[in-house]
């Protein structure tokens, strides 16, 4: 790997520890979402604790968090695993964040952000099944959960050369929202709705 990417890698880390929203909660005066609503600091979470200028802050920033390194790596025209391995440092400083004891979100939208630099066609894609699913069913957890499952095909059809790396980022996702599985197993998840 070129010395480009390992610097793009340790600033993806960087940025994505910056955590939107326990800063815009701050900023609010909105109590700590990882105290709050369900303990995920997230645009979701933001929104479900009575936020909807701060969710839509958090959710945009987040998006730039995992966007910004990957447009950056194609600047430098890195090759697709280096830009896959530089989006996945973004979605863990989202997850691990180092500024706020390891203690961070989902990755949802930082993901997307990063896929959104990748592919913008692929991207819409998974947009579109992740409202197809959540209207259907209400769960923002079972919608990112199936997205992430199937992003891998939409990326293979549209940029297959960045398969391998979105999918190392969705396997990621998935496997930070184990507990809501689970609760989805028991049903014990409730819809979006029911919580407002």
């Amino acid at each position: 790997m070129s010395i480009t990417a390992y610097l793009l890698i340790v600033f993806a880390y960087l940025l994505g520890s910056v955590s939107s929203a326990i800063i815009f909660c701050r900023l609010a005066g909105l109590p700590d979402p990882r105290e709050n609503g369900s303990h995920n600091p997230g645009a979701t979470n933001v929104l479900r604790i009575g936020g909807k200028f701060s969710a839509l802050g958090v959710l945009l920033f987040d998006i730039l968090k995992g966007g910004l390194p990957v447009l950056l790596a194609f600047n430098f025209k890195l090759e697709p695993s280096e830009i896959g391995l530089i989006a996945l440092a973004a979605c863990l400083g989202h997850i691990f964040p180092l500024f706020f004891r390891f203690r961070g979100g989902k990755g949802v939208a930082t993901a997307f952000g990063a896929l959104l630099s990748i592919s913008f066609a692929a991207s819409a894609a998974g947009l579109c099944t992740w409202l197809i699913v959540f209207l259907l069913f209400g769960y923002s957890s079972l919608s990112a959960v199936i997205t992430a499952l199937i992003m891998p095909f939409y990326i293979w059809w549209f940029l297959p050369e960045f398969t391998f790396p979105v999918a190392l980022v969705c396997c990621l996702l998935v496997y930070r929202h184990h507990d809501n599985i689970q609760r989805l197993w028991r049903g014990q998840e409730q819809p979006m709705w029911a919580r407002k």
